[in-house]
């Protein structure tokens, strides 16, 4: 892998682009395997290793065993070339490494294309400063400078930190490690499956019970007044039937 270096000029000049080589983004993957009780602590003794080399660490995370899940974690880190293998080695003797993969990303034509806008607008930047010193330069053409210098300057500084995350891509090997307990699967007991069925089997009955609660509670107003009113109807119907068959007795 090509190492960046930063000319004095702040873009590399063609003969260093050529001397450079090709930009390389290079990404190790590891799963480590280890007892459960030494997950976060093998996590931690990763992550104080990273600090006492030439590495940084992005991102780390673990978890915990739970009821419902083992213990887990994972560490991203970015680590100069250098100390690449002491960094690896390290981490081998935390535990069994049962994956490891490489990924590697040609960056060339970006950085390529970076360090050209980056010559060319500074070229740019620097002439619109020229103009500016000129003798005799009226107010209006020194405001449209001045805003044209604004851009440029803001373009300029947006290319320079794009230019500066591929370095540290180009420059640096990610690695990205997971840890994992081993053997949890063997130590499990054979009554997990009837206990995640019975704790499964409890929320949908609360699941029911909640529903039909909530049905009663809207059906019960309804019924204050439905129950009255039905007696009243049928009162009133079976009264009508006795008076009908009164007056077809009297005919």
């Amino acid at each position: 892998m090509s190492a960046y270096r930063r000319p004095a000029s702040g873009f590399l000049a063609p003969a260093e682009v050529l001397a450079a080589g090709r930009y390389l983004a290079v990404k190790h993957q590891l799963t480590l395997v280890e007892s459960e009780a030494q997950v976060g602590k093998s996590l931690e003794a990763v992550v104080g290793f990273c600090g006492s080399i030439q590495c940084e660490v992005l991102s780390s995370s673990v978890a915990n065993k739970t009821e419902d899940a083992i213990a887990a974690g994972s560490v991203a880190v970015r680590v100069a070339p250098g100390d690449l293998s002491k960094f690896l080695e390290f981490v081998g003797k935390q535990g069994q490494i049962s994956q490891h993969s490489t990924e590697t990303g040609d960056k060339t034509a970006q950085v390529l294309d970076l360090e050209a806008k980056l010559k060319n607008q500074t070229e740019f930047r620097d002439n619109l400063r020229r103009m500016m010193a000129r003798p005799g330069v009226s107010v209006a053409d020194l405001l449209q400078i001045q805003e044209k210098l604004t851009a440029a300057q803001s373009e300029l500084d947006s290319e320079a930190a794009q230019r500066a995350v591929l370095a540290n891509e180009t420059e640096k090997v990610a690695v990205e490690i997971e840890f994992r307990a081993a053997g949890v699967e063997r130590r499990g007991s054979a009554w997990s499956p009837l206990g995640r069925a019975l704790r499964d089997a409890g929320r949908e009955f609360a699941v029911s019970l909640a529903a039909l609660i909530t049905v009663v509670v809207a059906v019960i107003p309804w019924l204050v007044v439905m129950v009255p009113g039905g007696w009243l109807v049928l009162r009133g119907w079976r009264n009508w039937r006795r008076r009908r068959a009164a007056v077809r007795a009297r005919a």
